[in-house]
């Protein structure tokens, strides 16, 4: 039996649904946490749309898996994040993202990975040479080290002086982005509103730093290269359809620079931040790092020989989503969702912030940092199964992240690097308050005590033997596409 969708519990939202909004804008995660317990599906009126929201994980797999072909992007989403972004695989819908997705795929293959390493290493090693003992600014540490990996990978040159001001503008239009998001059109650019003077200017510094790039690349051609511009240049449809135009290699590269470095500095902020709160966690980490890669760099084979240090990295992203919510989808047709009738033109919110602390699915203190829960199995200390669609910080379904696995590896890479060198601890007990842009940052920063750690023996900074690329099996950044 089949429920009508009138029968669902509704969230308030004041006249004509501008109340909702209002609150959305002010605290979208703490607003839908009240919707959330009204139960697991949460109908609400706003303005025009009726929106729906999917808080239980098997339902939220059910819709973005099961019934992926029903769905489509919220329009204002890809309206938003094309002014910045043009007509990237994070915008198009239909045959064009198809098209995109298809041959992009190419570009991010657990092989095709691997390759990257290097560049991980040197942006790392480089970006931490200069630290010594005492307080460091985080943010401006992981932007760095990130916004490196991100331009060796793109260009196979280092991002240079421009990181300082290229990270501000990528935050700058992340809360512009957040801030229109929420009307039904965007006032255009030019009028003098607060905000519109500066997200010009970060919009013209980011595309122009990309421009500059391809410009040099098409004028002298880099013979025998293997970094992801040459890659987006020379990839072609295998279903005949040609390569990227110029258009399109332009947009994803400003997308692959823009998004592969916010959701990973983002990620790697809250892991540093509950890495210096838990030592006994940090110290296991720190000591795993030290007997596997014996003062070696990490190479391609990391997520899998430091499954500690990654446990720890996974429960950081389950507890501080980079991307906590935002996913929302239209649907094209009517479907059957938990056994409830939902109609089309429905606008389908699924939150992984309240997903990765459904207390249903982390019986163990949902709220508590506890890396054991992502630990391989053995016999001796079996772990708790996952619910499918319990933890999704790079997305599901046909539109999970393109990027997953270069995010995971570069993580691993840096968070390694940076524990072989140092101790992290907090700074007078200050607190890290979330606070949502389309990332979720600590609101004013972070900063952290750095201790350095005592010097081992160590061998040449190079990529551990055992994960040189003839050796990787099989051989794709935080935006789902």
């Amino acid at each position: 039996m089949t429920l009508p969708f009138d029968h669902l519990p509704a969230a308030e939202g004041g006249w004509r649904g501008l109340g909702a909004l209002r609150d959305l804008r002010r605290d979208y995660l703490g607003t839908l946490e009240r919707h959330r317990v009204l139960g697991d599906l949460v109908r609400q009126r706003i303005l025009r749309e009726q929106v729906l929201d999917v808080f239980d994980p098997e339902l939220v797999r059910a819709l973005m898996v099961d019934h992926a072909d029903a769905l489509i992007r919220w329009e204002r989403g890809p309206e938003v994040f094309a002014e910045g972004l043009g007509q990237c695989v994070l915008v198009t819908e239909g045959a064009i993202w198809q098209r995109q997705r298809r041959m992009l795929m190419q570009a991010f293959t657990p092989r095709r990975v691997a390759g990257y390493v290097h560049h991980m290493v040197d942006a790392t090693v480089r970006g931490l040479a200069p630290l010594a003992d005492g307080e460091v600014a985080m943010d401006g540490l992981f932007s760095h080290l990130a916004m490196d990996v991100i331009s060796r990978t793109l260009f196979s040159a280092p991002i240079g002086d421009d990181t300082q001001a290229a990270a501000r503008a990528v935050q700058v239009l992340s809360e512009m982005a957040l801030r229109e998001m929420f009307w039904p059109a965007t006032p255009p650019d030019w009028l003098p509103l607060p905000g519109k003077a500066a997200k010009r200017r970060s919009r013209r510094l980011i595309h122009g730093l990309i421009q500059a790039h391809i410009d040099a690349r098409r004028q002298q051609p880099a013979a025998g290269s293997t970094d992801l511009l040459h890659m987006l240049m020379t990839l072609r449809d295998e279903d005949g359809g040609g390569g990227l135009t110029d258009q399109e290699v332009f947009d994803q590269c400003v997308l692959s620079f823009q998004a592969g470095h916010e959701t990973t500095a983002t990620a790697l902020l809250w892991w540093s931040w509950l890495m210096a709160r838990h030592p006994a966690a940090q110290a296991r980490a720190a000591e795993e790092v030290a007997g596997v890669l014996a003062g070696r760099a990490p190479g391609a084979d990391a997520v899998q020989a430091l499954p500690w240090l990654t446990a720890t990295l996974k429960e950081a992203m389950r507890l501080y989503p980079p991307v906590p919510a935002l996913m929302t989808r239209r649907l094209l047709r009517p479907i059957t969702l938990g056994g409830v009738e939902v109609p089309a033109r429905t606008m389908l919110r699924v939150t992984p912030w309240l997903l990765h602390r459904d207390p249903r699915c982390w019986p163990d203190e949902p709220d508590a940092f506890r890396p054991g829960r992502f630990m391989p199995s053995t016999p001796d200390q079996p772990v708790a199964h996952i619910p499918r669609g319990a933890y999704i910080p790079f997305g599901l379904g046909p539109r999970v992240c393109l990027g997953q696995h270069f995010a995971q590896l570069e993580m691993t890479v840096i968070a390694a690097l940076l524990l072989q060198r140092f101790e992290l601890h907090t700074v007078d007990g200050r607190e890290a308050v979330p606070r949502m842009a389309v990332t979720l940052r600590p609101a004013g920063g972070l900063r952290l005590q750095l201790r350095r750690r005592p010097r081992r023996e160590t061998a040449p900074t190079t990529p551990s033997p055992s994960s040189a690329m003839a050796q990787v099996p099989g051989s794709g950044t935080g935006a789902s596409v």
